[in-house]
């Protein structure tokens, strides 16, 4: 048996149908996801041997779409880095040769039904039960701790301000340029303008956490096929090759008991990214990184290298991560814009783009792309080549 990896491609991308309380079923929107990303790759059925998922069930999903026998399948726990985890699994088995065409999965609905409460209806929202908790959030929760934007965003996003001296007004211009682009993506949810003014009006979610921080909930399954670069050959879509990959933990999932919580995962991911690859931040042409809240993409701009240790919001503020700018940044809107599909846009958007495939938000000349999910206790990126 040989002891070389394989070089791995992306050949094929899709989505399902996007919105809020769509009246389809997951296996629906995983068909539909599925489905897409073969005809991109002008694949069937029987050339997939494996699924890697977060969300729904990978034997299932196969079972369902006649992709069987599974030579590879992995269902997340969902105790990770979003989208990256199922993708880095999907890499490792095709580079590996578990798997020669494995599909990446991620399969995300809004959360919970609407409360009427939030629509100012109080009669309709009723009284709330007391709520019971126990182990570690017993000693955060009665303070309003344990929910990803206090925890999350807003505990970061203070200790980022307070440690560097980044203001509310950095963290706008990210908004603006993001929706900027968003503006050209006809998949995008938002595209309406958005200015400076509309993000600092806009009312605060955990302060300093604003609404227009935080990625915007959606139902959603997305769609990636990896696979081997032979069988890339001649594929109906551009192949876009894997340069380097990394998952990175720091510790267990508490993000409240982070060391630091600006230099964390994504820097020692970072770090192992660039440490399997002879490229270099310098040589990175668009860079599409989480937003589950902005300050994450902060922290993976610096984490990657792009601009040093706090200086995020200045590099944002002075355009560089507009399009044209030195580094264009999440081109596709982010998943604010776009809506919460879990990190597997950011991945979509960069191969679209080394595909040259983005019309008026196209970075000219795309080579090199890198996209990230995580932050805090867990991370993963992924370097792609044109």
């Amino acid at each position: 048996m040989s002891n070389a990896l394989e070089r791995v491609a992306i050949v094929g991308v899709g989505y399902s149908q996007v919105g809020r309380r769509l009246p389809l079923s997951d296996d629906e929107l995983v068909r539909q996801a599925i489905t897409a990303a073969m005809d991109d790759a002008g694949l069937e059925v029987a050339d997939i041997d494996g699924i890697s998922t977060m969300g729904g069930d990978a034997m299932r999903m196969g079972h369902l779409l006649g992709i069987m026998p599974l030579n590879f399948f992995f269902t997340s726990s969902q105790l990770a880095p979003a989208f990256a985890e199922p993708a880095v699994m999907a890499i490792a088995s095709v580079a590996s040769g578990l798997s020669h065409t494995c599909v990446a999965v991620r399969l995300i609905r809004q959360l919970g039904p609407a409360n009427p409460a939030a629509r100012g209806d109080e009669e309709a929202a009723g009284p709330r039960p007391p709520a019971h908790v126990s182990g570690d959030a017993q000693f955060s929760a009665p303070f309003g701790g344990g929910a990803p934007a206090p925890t999350i965003g807003g505990l970061q996003m203070q200790r980022h301000m307070a440690q560097y001296g980044t203001t509310e007004l950095h963290f706008a211009h990210n908004a603006v340029t993001a929706r900027s682009h968003a503006a050209l993506n006809s998949d995008a949810i938002f595209r309406d303008p958005l200015t400076v003014e509309d993000y600092l009006s806009s009312r605060y979610v955990s302060k300093p956490l604003r609404l227009l921080d935080c990625d915007y909930p959606v139902d959603s399954a997305s769609a990636v096929i990896f696979t081997t670069e032979a069988r890339a050959r001649d594929r109906r879509s551009k192949p876009v090759m894997v340069e380097s990959y990394a998952l990175s933990a720091v510790r267990d999932f508490d993000m409240a008991l982070l060391d630091d919580f600006v230099r964390n995962a994504t820097v020692t991911c970072a770090d192992s990214l660039w440490s399997r690859t002879d490229l270099t931040p310098a040589d990175v042409d668009c860079a599409q990184l989480y937003d589950g809240f902005s300050v994450i993409t902060f922290e993976w701009l610096e984490a990657l290298g792009f601009c040093g240790p706090g200086e995020a919001g200045p590099f944002v503020a002075e355009g560089n991560t507009r399009l044209g700018g030195r580094l264009p940044l999440n081109t596709d809107g982010g998943a604010c814009n776009v809506g919460r599909r879990h990190g597997a846009n950011f991945c979509i958007e960069a191969v679209r783009q080394l595909r040259g495939e983005c019309g008026e938000r196209q970075v000219p000349g795309a080579e090199v792309a890198v996209w990230s999910n995580g932050v805090g206790v867990f991370a993963g990126a992924v370097l792609l080549t044109a």
